[in-house]
């Protein structure tokens, strides 16, 4: 209802006597699709910020507005120096003017997704502030006044339609009409429950910031559930404006980041899926040089020109299907393999270091689409946005800032920090308090952190394997033994300007291994 008829008329009504004597003193856009006016009178500043963009439009008038030193444009520049005389608001209409010095006025059209901004001189359009409306160019702030017959007779001739006699209304009267019982009362009562809304409508007790239907909207009339009650209707619009552009900027910025990091978590898994089933082809399935083997050995089987044929693979005794490239002869083919065959174990250690990697950034993106769905206000997000830009960026930013070694073993994942800033990060951003957390006991060394899977509990195994890790990378990775303590990570805190990688531990347990990493192939 921030743009309806009768709270414009309210505003408008409020606005007379504060911007009436003032001189335009600025008037610039430094954002797309808002544009702001400021106003001085000896001391006094009052600005008209207006936000018009396709899926919102409103105005606020803060008392205070710095300016950008760059990326801002001067507009309305004929307007500056020139005293405001007056504001009229077109009867019946969503717009007004102000009436400016020599002859010069400021046209608001307040037509929801086609607002805009004139100026007009000398009874002339000059300027629009959206040119893409130009048919805007031929307004007549002059005649926009709107007479509307709202008389009983025309109501009764009308059977109490609303729409026609009161087109003005919008959504929020008439569905407190509705509320009140209005469809079921003859048409003399529905006058009289007209009127009183109209008496409401054209003298507000207070204006309101409510939810209706979960959408948040100003209303003159208490409606659905009230958030605020607020006597001025300049206060009013301010509050509105505020919470809404700050409700939807945290629902906008959320889901953008929120699609950000799905796109690049799935991108990461299907590379990872992929070099996974390249691997295990490989290692377990089938050699370059099996393949050429059989190729070499079944050359008149193969017809010419084929892109793929069936073939008994004597390695097996099972028959297989061979997919071939059609303008490569099945000779040519073979040799090929046989060249890939002698770089296998290049490819297959690439292969290695690539699952890593893309292991890695499946645990990050996991952990920041965590630690997103916790952000629940505008406060909260902003932080969570700063604090993973590098994940909002360029792929390859992302991969550099990956805080910790990854391993696994039977189904879980083990995270060991880099260093004792990654130790941190490690820590406070990629670990959850029902994860196992260790460290080798009173030396410093990495964090370790086995990841914990709903439903299953930790075995002995992997607590070991994970507890001879935190023994490597510690100061005690010389020794014969090393005691290791672990806790849940609920338990673990970074105590306020402690230094990098430092913690405090509660509640912790102690196990005692060899330092050695068990993932590292014996020669």
């Amino acid at each position: 209802m921030h743009q309806n008829y009768y709270f414009l008329r309210q505003l408008t009504q409020a606005l007379q006597p504060k911007l009436t004597g003032m001189h335009v003193a600025t008037c610039f856009s430094q954002n797309k699709d808002e544009l702001i006016i400021g106003f001085a009178k000896e001391k006094e500043e009052l600005y008209i910020r207006a936000m018009l963009t396709s899926h919102f439009a409103a105005l606020s008038f803060p008392n205070e507005f710095r300016r950008a030193r760059a990326n801002s444009v001067e507009l309305f520049e004929p307007t500056i120096g020139q005293t405001v005389e007056g504001i009229v608001q077109h009867e019946n209409e969503r717009s007004f003017y102000l009436m400016l010095s020599n002859n010069m006025l400021l046209l608001f059209k307040l037509f929801g997704n086609r607002s805009n901004i004139i100026l007009y001189e000398d009874n002339a359009s000059v300027t629009l502030f959206h040119k893409k409306f130009e048919s805007d160019l031929e307004l007549n702030p002059l005649q926009m006044h709107r007479s509307l017959p709202q008389n009983y007779e025309a109501f009764a001739a009308a059977g109490g339609n609303l729409k026609k006699i009161y087109p003005t209304f919008g959504d929020i009267p008439a569905l407190y009409l509705e509320e009140k019982g209005y469809k079921q009362q003859p048409v003399e009562e529905k006058w009289e429950m007209v009127q009183e809304v109209l008496d409401l409508l054209l003298a507000p007790e207070s204006y309101y910031i409510i939810r209706l239907e979960g959408k948040l909207r100003l209303s003159l009339l208490p409606l659905g559930e009230v958030l605020q009650q607020i006597a001025s209707p300049i206060e009013a619009l301010n509050t509105y404006t505020r919470t809404y552009l700050s409700e939807t900027g945290f629902e906008r910025q959320y889901e953008q980041a929120k699609q950000q990091l799905s796109k690049k978590l799935h991108a990461s898994q299907s590379v990872l899926e992929q070099s996974e089933a390249k691997l295990k082809e490989l290692r377990h399935d089938r050699s370059y040089s099996q393949t050429a083997d059989i190729i070499m050995a079944n050359l008149t089987n193969i017809p010419p020109r084929a892109t793929q044929v069936e073939l008994y693979d004597f390695y097996t005794d099972q028959n297989r299907t061979f997919k071939l490239k059609q303008d490569e002869t099945p000779q040519k083919q073979a040799e090929r393999y046989y060249r890939k065959a002698k770089n296998q174990h290049v490819e297959v250690k690439q292969l290695e270091e690539k699952i890593e990697r893309k292991l890695e950034e499946v645990i990050i993106f996991e952990d920041a689409l965590t630690t997103l769905s916790e952000a629940k206000d505008y406060k909260a997000l902003k932080n969570f946005l700063h604090d993973y830009a590098h994940l909002l960026t360029t792929k390859q930013k992302a991969q550099q800032e990956i805080p910790f070694r990854l391993f696994e073993t039977e189904g879980f994942k083990i995270l060991v920090g880099k260093s004792a800033k990654n130790n941190d990060l490690l820590t406070q951003r990629h670990t959850y308090k029902d994860d196992l957390w260790l460290h080798a006991k009173d030396v410093s060394g990495s964090h370790v952190v086995i990841k914990y899977q709903a439903g299953k509990t930790i075995p002995v195994t992997v607590l070991e394997k994970a507890a001879q890790l935190a023994a490597y990378y510690s100061k005690r990775k010389s020794d014969s033994l090393c005691p290791v303590l672990y806790t849940p990570k609920k338990y673990v805190r970074k105590p306020k300007g402690s230094a990098p990688g430092a913690v405090a531990v509660d509640r912790e347990k102690v196990l005692l291994v060899k330092p050695e990493n068990p993932f590292e192939r014996k020669v």
